[in-house]
C-alpha cells in the first residue's frame, strides 16, 4: 500500500511539471505575440504619419511650388518632418516618427505642360 502511494506522488509531481511548462510555454508565447502585435501597429502609425506628411506637401507644392520646400507637422501622437526639393521635378521626403519607430516616404512629382503628375511614391528603406 504505502509504495502504490509514493507512485502517485510521483504521476502527480510529473503532471504538475508537465502542466506548469505548458502553461509558462503559452504565457510566454502571449507576451511575445502581443509586443509583435504593437511594434507592428506602431510601424504602421509612423508609415501614416509619413505618407500624411507627403500628402500635405504635395497640397502645398500645388499651391506654392517655387517657394514650399518643407516643414514639420504634428500628426496624431507622432511628427512628419517633409523636405522638398527639385524645380521642375519635386522629390518630397516625408519621415514619420511614432514614439522610436520611423517611417519615410519618398514622393517624386513631374511638372509638365502646367500640370503636376506623381511619377513615384514609394516607402524609402534608406
Amino acid at each position: 500500500m504505502k509504495q502504490q502511494a509514493g507512485q502517485a506522488l510521483v504521476a502527480l509531481l510529473v503532471f504538475m511539471i508537465v502542466a506548469i511548462t505548458t502553461t509558462s510555454a503559452s504565457v510566454s508565447l502571449m507576451i511575445i505575440n502581443s509586443s509583435a502585435a504593437g511594434t507592428v501597429e506602431s510601424g504602421a502609425r509612423a508609415l501614416a504619419i509619413a505618407e500624411s506628411g507627403a500628402e500635405n506637401a504635395l497640397m502645398r507644392v500645388l499651391r506654392a511650388p517655387a517657394t514650399y520646400t518643407g516643414e514639420t507637422l504634428t500628426v496624431g501622437g507622432g511628427r512628419a518632418t517633409v523636405v522638398v526639393s527639385g524645380t521642375n521635378t519635386k522629390t518630397i521626403v516625408s519621415r514619420g516618427e511614432e514614439g522610436s519607430y520611423l517611417r519615410t516616404v519618398k514622393v517624386i512629382a513631374e511638372l509638365s505642360n502646367g500640370i503636376w503628375t506623381i511619377t513615384s511614391w514609394r516607402e524609402d528603406t534608406q
